[in-house]
């Protein structure tokens, strides 16, 4: 099986949003957790997905579901305290539903809504032939590693940089059982899967994924969006595939 998890347990305290989380924000008529979802739901290969969601939501969250008809979720469960533990839970949920079946999960944010179908599938193509699939950023700029005074101390090759995004995707046995092994170490606020991984000594296999995937965690990132919503409706610019 090929399983969406999808996490969308945070309150989107950056955002400032007047009275819901980020995820339930709408642009375009629609929440832009339903955007997300709208690519899982329409990728054949996608056979399941899960929702992690912030606990006080559960129910907004369900409705959504029903009134957008998005038929493949299979299960929302409550995030945790941590976006460590949202995903956990979620991996938990899909473990459940593989029931014994060697599957890849994609693991993704509620509010990245800006990916397509094909992305997608090559994530699963990656995991295949790789065991694991970080989705990636190109590095337009110059990028540097400082100390904590902001001293340079190395200027990477901008050839060889990459930023991480999402889905990241892995075999669900091998990813929740690193997610175990962190947790009994005491280890509950890694940032993401892909951290949480290479910490572990996991080898990992990227693939540049489209630029402008990305999170909506600003009110820039919001009106961001909604720019490139626009221009894809006024045909100035080509959607995903």
């Amino acid at each position: 099986m090929n399983i969406g998890v999808i996490f969308a347990g945070g309150v989107g305290t950056r955002m400032r949003s007047k009275d819901k989380p980020k995820q339930f924000l709408e642009l375009h008529g629609k929440p832009i957790i339903v955007h997300t979802l709208g690519f899982f739901q329409d990728n054949g290969e996608i056979d399941a997905i899960v929702i992690a969601c912030h606990p006080g939501y559960l129910s907004t969250m369900e409705e959504l579901v029903a009134r957008y008809r998005v038929t493949k979720v299979r299960k929302i469960v409550p995030g945790g305290q941590t976006g460590q533990l949202s995903i956990y839970n979620g991996l938990c949920a899909a473990e459940e539903i593989a029931r014994g079946e060697r599957s890849i999960v994609l693991i993704h944010d509620g509010v990245r809504p800006l990916i397509s179908s094909r992305l997608l599938s090559e994530n699963i193509a990656a995991v295949r032939q790789f065991g694991s699939c970080i989705t990636a950023g190109t590095v337009k700029e110059t990028l540097a590693v400082v100390d904590a005074g902001l001293r340079i101390l190395e200027v990477p090759d901008r050839a060889c940089s990459r930023v991480a995004k999402a889905p990241q995707s892995f075999w669900l046995d091998d990813i929740i059982s690193a997610h175990r092994s962190a947790m009994a170490a005491g280890r509950t606020d890694h940032i993401d899967s892909c951290t949480l991984m290479k910490r572990l000594g996991r080898d990992l296999h990227m693939i540049d994924g489209p630029y402008d995937n990305i999170k909506i965690t600003t009110p820039d990132d919001f009106f961001l969006m909604r720019a490139i919503l626009d221009a894809r409706e006024n045909e100035q610019l080509f959607p995903p595939e």
